[in-house]
């Protein structure tokens, strides 16, 4: 396991209990099947059905790439239930607040070597999981074309890339440029006593995260970049009325296998 992944588990192992707790609706805490945001402009997945209508996602075979206590599979189990829904999570202390009382099959597994056979799955997602996370994103895209099959769909949310230049503040310091869009270096974090990798992500540009898709056989469909809803007034971390009235904070990809 790569110095990334172990910073990245370590990280969301330990702020699993607090992360539960500052955002319990977005996370589906209180519902019996969790739910399906695709981001904090809290897009539900039953109005825009990205993955396809119940209909269309009968007796396909679903994976989610990076997902926490998996809300989103958990929902999507029990919306479709004919369908085989698996996914994964590097965090097993995140993995420990799905529970056992749904009918998504979960693992522990690293998104960069993925524990599934070739052309695995027709439809595989991630919502803010993973992808922003690893060292080599265009690895990760490639290895998500090797387990769908011909014709298979991605879908997956990040942050959008131009949030990168501004600091991480819902208020007005938020709104100022800090950094440059172009630098690609990332972000990292180092225990204070052993120096040691304790978190880490990765910033890639809107054209990077295309690329990768093209070099991947994985051809873009569709960009969505949800706007702040009127009725939300409520920050999500970073997330907040004030920012999003202004530039997008979700960028969603929704791309098809054709090798």
């Amino acid at each position: 396991m790569s110095q990334f992944s172990q910073a990245n588990r370590y990280w969301w192992d330990v702020d699993a209990a607090d992360y539960h707790e500052r955002h319990p609706s977005y996370l589906g805490t209180d519902s019996a099947h969790g739910e399906f945001y695709w981001c904090p402009e809290m897009l539900h997945e039953k109005d825009v059905r990205l993955l396809g209508t119940p209909a269309e996602l009968s007796g396909k075979k679903i994976l989610e790439i990076g997902c926490g206590s998996a809300p989103c599979a958990r929902w999507l189990a029990n919306d479709v239930p004919d369908a085989f829904v698996t996914a994964f999570d590097i965090s097993s202390q995140m993995l420990k607040y799905a529970g056992h009382d749904h009918n998504a099959h979960l693992v522990q597994a690293d998104a960069m070597s993925l524990p599934y056979a070739d052309s695995s799955f027709d439809v595989v997602f991630s919502v803010f999981g993973a992808i922003p996370f690893v060292e080599d994103s265009a690895a990760l895209m490639k290895e998500i074309a090797r387990v769908l099959n011909p014709g298979g769909r991605l879908i997956f949310s990040i942050t959008h890339p131009m949030r990168w230049i501004f600091l991480d503040d819902p208020g007005p310091a938020g709104l100022t440029a800090i950094t440059s869009y172009f630098d690609q270096r990332g972000y990292v974090e180092e225990d204070e006593e052993t120096g040691a990798l304790s978190y880490a992500e990765q910033h890639r540009t809107m054209g990077a995260r295309i690329n990768e898709l093209i070099d991947a056989s994985l051809h873009l469909d569709h960009l969505i970049e949800p706007e702040w809803p009127d009725e939300l007034e409520e920050n999500w971390g970073q997330w907040s009325p004030l920012r999003g009235k202004l530039f997008p904070g979700t960028a969603i990809f929704l791309a098809t296998y054709r090798p």
